[in-house]
């Protein structure tokens, strides 16, 4: 069973900047330090890659039963134990899957080392991630690590690809390139989420276990976003929102999403909240359906404490999920403790985390994409009207 994390050894900063992300990465990976850094600042284009030690071992991340990935699986697999050397590990389902029980997958076989989820840890036996598919199996590798995660390099091989920055095209130079610690990383921050239940058949109040636990204090990390909904009730959720124990509102609507920015180009701008770039120490608020014209998202610093309890006039419970997952029921007398977590996920990058961002914003998301503008020739300027408003003029 893996470790949870210790809260004695990593404690949440008073600062409202958040906690110092830890720099090392996994057994070997570290970020390589920048003597010009001003504050312990790093300029995000600044931040590389660089390890203590060579690279021995993998984790292949691959989306299930999609048979699309079966021959890129298959080279990448071959590249890294037989010309690289490598240990590959990957997740026990991934080799049972149905779609690779042919007789091209039998020598592969051999030389990778498996594991199940929450039952194997496999923390200190990984030095990189290889993610395969769409933004979820980035979602799905944070999960695996409850503190330090190895650096992960994403390939584009699903739907949307916000967070894939790579093509398959050319993955033996790029692979090559990050074995030798010539890539550029962008620390993507995650939220550490406790979830407390009240069981009052006997009083007494019990730690709900999400991932992890101890001493009955669950733990979880989360990359993109903490959401609270109304489920399949048809009342409005009624939720309060306490920053560092003061409370600041009540949520009257279909619920709340609590997001980092990564998080920010999901299911928040999706509400209508503003994109942040992954690199900002900040922590969004945004309301699902508010029943109020005036409630708009908010962002507030990383370095504060949110929990979010069910109102005492609320008609329903509520429900909370992780990134998606391990979706629970909330009642009333239970509280969801949010924070940001010491432990990011080093993504690593195409090219640097400015480029690649706006890339995706423009590739994925279709960002500002619009018809531009004829320009006037000379005789159309002379015509125009001195007070015509020119947000007109096509």
């Amino acid at each position: 069973m893996p470790s949870a994390p210790s809260s004695a050894k990593f404690r949440r900063t008073q600062s409202l900047h958040g906690p110092s992300p830890v720099t090392t990465f996994g057994p070997k990976a570290c970020m390589l330090k920048n003597p010009k850094a001003v504050m312990h600042i790093q300029d995000p284009a600044s931040q590389r890659l660089t390890w203590n030690k060579p690279p021995k071992s993998v984790l292949i991340i691959k989306k299930i039963r999609d048979t699309s990935l079966l021959q890129p699986f298959k080279e990448l697999c071959i590249f890294l134990t037989q010309q690289k050397n490598m240990i590959v590990y990957m997740e026990r389902k991934v080799i049972e899957d149905p779609a690779i029980a042919n007789e091209s997958f039998v020598s592969i076989k051999k030389n990778i080392c498996t594991f199940r989820e929450d039952y194997d840890d496999i923390s200190n036996c990984v030095d990189f991630i290889i993610c395969l598919g769409g933004d979820g199996t980035l979602l799905y590798a944070s999960s695996l690590f409850q503190e330090s995660v190895p650096p992960v390099m994403a390939f584009h091989l699903g739907s949307l690809g916000f967070l894939t920055p790579f093509n398959f095209d050319t993955f033996q130079s790029q692979v090559t390139q990050v074995i030798e610690g010539n890539a550029a990383i962008i620390l993507r921050s995650r939220l550490e989420v406790k979830v407390v239940k009240e069981y009052r058949e006997n009083g007494s109040v019990e730690e709900m276990t999400i991932l992890f636990y101890v001493n009955n204090i669950s733990f979880c990390q989360v990359l993109n976003e903490v959401v609270v909904d109304r489920g399949p009730s048809s009342y409005l959720s009624n939720v309060d929102l306490f920053l560092d124990g003061h409370l600041i509102t009540t949520v009257q609507g279909d619920g709340v999403i609590v997001s980092t920015p990564t998080g920010s180009t999901a299911y928040a701008v999706a509400a209508g909240a503003t994109m942040i770039h992954p690199n900002v120490p900040a922590i969004m608020i945004t309301p699902i359906c508010p029943h109020s014209l005036s409630f708009r998202p908010i962002v507030v610093p990383a370095g504060v404490e949110l929990k979010i309890m069910l109102s005492r006039d609320a008609r329903n419970t509520a429900w909370v999920s992780l990134d998606g997952r391990k979706r629970q029921e909330i009642a009333y007398g239970d509280s969801i403790t949010i924070t940001t977590s010491c432990f990011p996920v080093p993504s690593i990058c195409f090219r640097d985390p400015v480029n690649d961002w706006f890339e995706s914003l423009a590739q994925c998301l279709h960002w500002n994409v619009r018809k531009k503008q004829d320009h006037l020739s000379s005789e159309e300027e002379e015509s125009t009207d001195v007070g015509t408003d020119n947000w007109i003029t096509i």
